[in-house]
C-alpha cells in the first residue's frame, strides 16, 4: 500500500539482517490494518548502534526490533527497561518515547510462553520437568518462559558446565534451575516433558544439532527456537521418534504482537494466514 508524508516508521536492526522475516511480517500486518506505515530492515554494525539510534529517533520512528547481535547494547542503550528485560539482561524492543527517552522491553520471553501455550495447551507444563540446551541469552529467555509457564524443575544442558551454573544461578525464577554438562544430557532428560534447543545449532548456514533424542521420554515435546530453516534436523528427528515437534515460528511470530501494537497502535493477531506468509517467505526468500 502507498504510504503518506505522516506515515508511522519502525524498523529491525540487525547485522547481518537480510534473513530476518520481521519485515515480511509486519508489512502483512500493516495491510491488513489498513494502516499508513512501513517497516524497514536495517543493516547496523555494532560500532554503528548508538549512531543509527540516535538518528532513527530524531527522524521519528516510533521504535525498532533489534536482533543478534545487538540485543545486549539495546539493554545498555534504554533509559528504562521492563521486567523481562531486566530479568534477561537482554532487550529487542526499543520504543523512542516523545521525551527524548528510549524505552526498552524483551518480548522472546512472553513470545515463547505464548508459543507454547498454543502447541501444548494452557497448563500443559505446570508443575512439570524441562530441559534447555545452551546457556546464552537464548537459553535464559526460554528458562524464563518455562519458568513462566509454570515448569518447576529445569535444567540447563551445555557444552561449557561453567556457564550452564552461571546461569542457573543468576536466574531468579520459583523454579529449581540445575546445570548439566553436555556428557551428561541422559541424566538431564530423565523424566522432562519438553527439550527447547536454544542454540543456533541447526539454523540455516551453521552445523546440525548432534544430541540423542533416546533419553528423552516419548511423551516429552521437542521444541527448536530456530526458524530457518522452519523443519531443522533435530525437528525431523524428533518427528520421526514420536515426539512432538514445535518449530521456532510461533515464536517470531508472538513476539512480534506487542511491538506492532507499540509501534501502530493495533494488537495484530496471530493466524494459520499469517504462519503461511512466513512459509512462503522462507521457502522463496
Amino acid at each position: 500500500m502507498t504510504i503518506s508524508g505522516k506515515a508511522r516508521l519502525a524498523g529491525v536492526i540487525g547485522w547481518p539482517v537480510a534473513h530476518s522475516l520481521s519485515p515480511r511480517m509486519h508489512g502483512f500486518w500493516l495491510a491488513a490494518h489498513a494502516i499508513d506505515g512501513a517497516y524497514i530492515p536495517l543493516a547496523v554494525q555494532a560500532q554503528d548502534f548508538r549512531s543509527v539510534l540516535a538518528a532513527l529517533q530524531k527522524a521519528g520512528f516510533a521504535g525498532v526490533n533489534v536482533t543478534v547481535p545487538h540485543k545486549q547494547a539495546a539493554f545498555a542503550a534504554a533509559d528504562e527497561r521492563d521486567d523481562a528485560a531486566k530479568a534477561s539482561g537482554a532487550v529487542n524492543l526499543l520504543l523512542f518515547a516523545p521525551d527524548g527517552k528510549i524505552v526498552g522491553r524483551n518480548t522472546d520471553i512472553g513470545g515463547l510462553a505464548a508459543s507454547l501455550s498454543d502447541d501444548l495447551g494452557k497448563g500443559a507444563l505446570v508443575g512439570k520437568s524441562a530441559a534447555v540446551l545452551g546457556a546464552g541469552g537464548a537459553a535464559r529467555a526460554a528458562a524464563l518462559a518455562l519458568a513462566q509457564l509454570g515448569a518447576n524443575d529445569i535444567r540447563i544442558v551445555a557444552r561449557d558446565p561453567e556457564r550452564a551454573r552461571r546461569l542457573a544461578e543468576e536466574l531468579d525464577t520459583r523454579a529449581g534451575l540445575n546445570a548439566f554438562a553436555w556428557e551428561e544430557w541422559p541424566r538431564g532428560a530423565e523424566g522432562v516433558s519438553i527439550l527447547v534447543n536454544a542454540t543456533s545449532a541447526g539454523m540455516l548456514g551453521n552445523p546440525p544439532l548432534e544430541i540423542s533424542l533416546e533419553p528423552l521420554p516419548v511423551s516429552a515435546a521437542v521444541c527448536d527456537v530456530v526458524y530457518n530453516p522452519l523443519e531443522t534436523k533435530l525437528l525431523r528427528r524428533a518427528s520421526t521418534t514420536g515426539h512432538r515437534a514445535i518449530d521456532g515460528l510461533g515464536m517470531l511470530m508472538h513476539q512480534a504482537v506487542p511491538a506492532f501494537a507499540a509501534f501502530y497502535g493495533e494488537e495484530p493477531k496471530v493466524t494459520p494466514a499469517l504462519r503461511a506468509e512466513l512459509k512462503k517467505a522462507l521457502r522463496h526468500g
